[in-house]
C-alpha cells in the first residue's frame, strides 16, 4: 500500500482539510472541485509547476490560525446540506436569471465585433436550465434522503432501503452533472480570455463578465463542498 504523504494527496483532500487552501490552487489555476481527484504531484507535473514551491505556499497558508467556521469537514451533513441550500442554492436562484439575461444582451449589442459572447450566452442559458434541474433534484430528493439516512445512523438503525438507492443514483447523477457545468464553465472562461474586457464594450458588458466570474468562484466553492466533503460523507452511509 502506497504511504500517504503530500505529494500523492489529491488536491480535493487538500481543501476538504483546509479551504483556505484553495486560493493557492486558484492563483495557479488549478481546478480544485471538478478536478479535485488529481493527486498533487500529478497536476503539478500537468502544469509545469515546482512542486516545492507550490507546497511551501500551502504550509503558509495551513500554517496561519485556523477559524473553525472555516472547517466543512467537521460539520454534520444536515447543517452542511443545509448551508449549501441557503447559501450557494440562493446564490443560483438569485443571479443565474439575471446572469442570462445580460449574456444575451450583449451577445445581440456586441455580438458582430465580439462573436464569443453570442457562444458564451448560449452556454450559459444552458446551464442555467440545467442548474434547476440540479437543485431541484439535491433539494427534492437527495438531501432530504441523506438527512433521513444520517439520522438512522446516529440512532444505531440501518437507514431505508428507498433511502439508500435515492443516495446512490443522486451521486451517480449528481457526480456527471457537475462535470458537464465545470466544462461549460471552463469554455465560457477560455471564450472570456479570463473575462479581458476589451476596450470597445458598455458597462453591460464588463457587468456581465464580472457577473461570470462570480458565479464560476461560487461555483468552485459549491462543487468542492459536495464533491470532496458532502458526497464521500453520503456514500459512507
Amino acid at each position: 500500500m502506497q504511504q500517504r504523504t503530500p505529494e500523492n494527496t489529491t488536491i480535493g483532500e487538500i481543501v476538504a482539510a483546509d479551504f483556505r487552501t484553495a486560493q493557492v490552487f486558484e492563483n495557479h489555476g488549478i481546478d480544485f472541485c471538478c478536478g479535485g481527484k488529481v493527486a498533487l504531484s500529478t497536476i503539478c507535473s500537468e502544469k509545469g509547476l515546482n512542486l516545492d514551491v507550490l507546497k511551501k505556499e500551502l504550509e503558509a497558508v495551513q500554517s496561519a490560525p485556523f477559524e473553525r467556521s472555516q472547517n466543512y469537514s467537521s460539520w454534520g451533513l444536515p447543517f452542511l446540506a443545509d448551508y449549501i441550500v441557503n447559501t450557494h442554492h440562493a446564490y443560483l436562484k438569485e443571479n443565474d436569471a439575471q446572469i442570462a439575461a445580460f449574456a444575451r444582451k450583449i451577445a445581440g449589442v456586441h455580438g458582430a465585433h465580439h462573436p464569443e459572447v453570442i457562444e458564451i450566452a448560449a452556454i450559459f442559458d444552458k446551464i442555467a436550465t440545467d442548474m434547476t434541474a440540479h437543485l431541484q433534484e439535491e433539494e427534492e430528493n437527495f438531501f432530504p434522503a441523506l438527512k433521513r439516512a444520517d439520522a438512522a445512523r446516529i440512532s444505531g438503525t440501518a437507514p431505508e432501503a428507498k433511502d439508500r438507492d435515492t443516495i446512490q443514483a443522486s451521486l451517480l447523477k449528481l457526480h456527471r452533472e457537475h462535470e458537464e457545468i465545470g466544462d461549460a464553465v471552463h469554455s465560457i472562461r477560455h471564450l472570456a480570455k479570463n473575462y479581458a474586457i476589451p476596450g470597445d464594450v458598455c458597462n453591460t458588458f464588463m457587468v456581465t463578465y464580472q457577473k461570470l466570474k462570480e458565479f464560476e468562484d461560487d461555483l468552485h466553492k459549491h462543487v468542492h463542498l459536495e464533491n470532496n466533503i458532502l458526497f464521500p460523507k453520503a456514500a459512507a452511509l
